[in-house]
C-alpha cells in the first residue's frame, strides 16, 4: 500500500511519467486527438485541436473548452 502526504507537490503526483511541462503534454494530446478526429471526420474536434495547437505554438493558453475536448476525447 502506498502512503501519500497531503503536502506532496503537484509535480510529484502518481501517474506523472515525465518532467515535460503540462503545455507539452496537452500539445501531444492535441496532435493525437487531431489525427483520430480527422480519421473519423469529426470536424468540430479537428477545429478545437487546431486552436489548441495554434495557441501553444504562439505561447498562449488554449481556451478551457478546447482543452476539455482534447483531454476528454477518448473517454
Amino acid at each position: 500500500m502506498n502512503e501519500f502526504t497531503f503536502d506532496t507537490a503537484a509535480d510529484e503526483r502518481p501517474g506523472i511519467v515525465s518532467d515535460e511541462p503540462m503545455a507539452d503534454k496537452s500539445l501531444d494530446a492535441a496532435w493525437i486527438v487531431l489525427e483520430a478526429a480527422n480519421d473519423l471526420g469529426d470536424d468540430a474536434t479537428v477545429e478545437a485541436c487546431r486552436r489548441v495547437i495554434d495557441a501553444n505554438l504562439k505561447g498562449k493558453s488554449a481556451a478551457p473548452s478546447d482543452m476539455h475536448i482534447v483531454l476528454h476525447y477518448f473517454r
